[in-house]
C-alpha cells in the first residue's frame, strides 16, 4: 500500500498492514478503541491548557481529546512514522504535527516554550531502554505546569514506568482505569510529580536515542 494510501486510511486496516510489515516497529495490531481513547482523554478539556501526545499515531486518540471541546491549537502531535504524521497533518490542520523521534521533543519549539497541561503518551515504553524512557519523562515534566500530568497506556498489568525510574525522576504512577474493549486490553495510569519542585534535567543528559518503535495510539 502507498504512503498516501496509508495517510488518508487512518483506521484499522492501515494499521494492521503497517503491523504486518514491521511488528517490531508498531507495538499493537489496531488502533486505540474508542474505550481507550476515551479512558485517556477522560481527564482532559479545553482548562488543561496545551497537550502533547507522543506516539499519535493515526490519531484515534486525537479525535477524542478534540471532541472534549480541546482546540486542536492546543495540541502538538509527535509521531515518527512520516506517513502516519501526513495523515495527522490532513486530519488535525491546526494542530502541531511533528515527524519526529519521541526523544527529541525537549528540542522542539512547541507552543513558543509555554508551559503544558498534559502529555499522552502512546509508546511501548516497556520495551524501550531505561535511558531513553528517562530522557523523555524529564522533558514532559521540564515542560509540565504544576499538576499537570502524563496519561501512559498500557497492555500489561502494572505500571510501564519502572519503580527506580519513577524514584530517581521523583514521579508516581497512578491507575486511573482499565478497559476490555481494546485490542488488546489496557490499561491507563496518570504520571505526577510526587511534590512542588520541578525536575532537573535528571534523565536527558544530553542523550538522544531513535525511538524504535510507533505508537499504540
Amino acid at each position: 500500500m502507498s504512503d498516501v494510501t496509508l495517510a488518508k486510511a487512518p483506521g484499522a486496516f492501515g494499521f494492521l498492514t503497517a503491523w504486518l510489515a514491521d511488528p517490531f516497529r508498531v507495538a499493537s495490531i489496531a488502533p486505540s478503541s474508542k474505550a481507550l481513547s476515551g479512558l485517556i482523554a477522560a481527564e482532559l478539556s479545553p482548562a488543561t491548557g496545551y497537550i502533547i501526545e507522543l506516539g499519535a499515531g493515526t490519531g484515534a486518540i486525537t479525535d477524542v481529546v478534540v471532541a472534549r471541546g480541546v482546540p486542536e491549537e492546543n495540541l502538538a502531535l509527535i509521531e515518527l512514522d512520516t506517513t502516519w504524521a501526513a495523515g495527522l497533518r490532513q486530519r488535525f490542520p491546526r494542530a502541531q504535527v511533528f515527524s519526529a523521534d519521541a526523544c527529541r521533543f525537549g528540542d522542539l519549539n512547541l507552543f513558543g516554550g509555554a508551559e503544558i497541561g498534559a502529555v499522552i503518551c502512546g509508546l511501548p515504553l516497556l520495551s524501550m531502554p531505561t535511558r531513553s524512557v528517562m530522557t523523555i519523562l524529564d522533558a514532559s515534566f521540564e515542560r509540565m505546569r504544576p499538576g499537570g500530568a502524563l496519561y501512559q497506556l498500557t497492555y500489561g498489568p502494572n505500571c510501564p514506568i519502572r519503580r527506580p525510574v519513577l524514584d530517581r525522576l521523583g514521579l508516581k504512577g497512578v491507575r486511573v482505569g482499565h478497559t476490555w474493549a481494546n485490542l488488546p486490553p489496557a490499561s491507563v495510569y496518570r504520571i505526577t510529580r510526587r511534590g512542588p519542585r520541578p525536575l532537573r534535567g535528571n534523565g536527558r543528559g544530553g542523550a538522544h536515542h531513535r525511538v524504535n518503535a510507533v505508537s499504540k495510539a
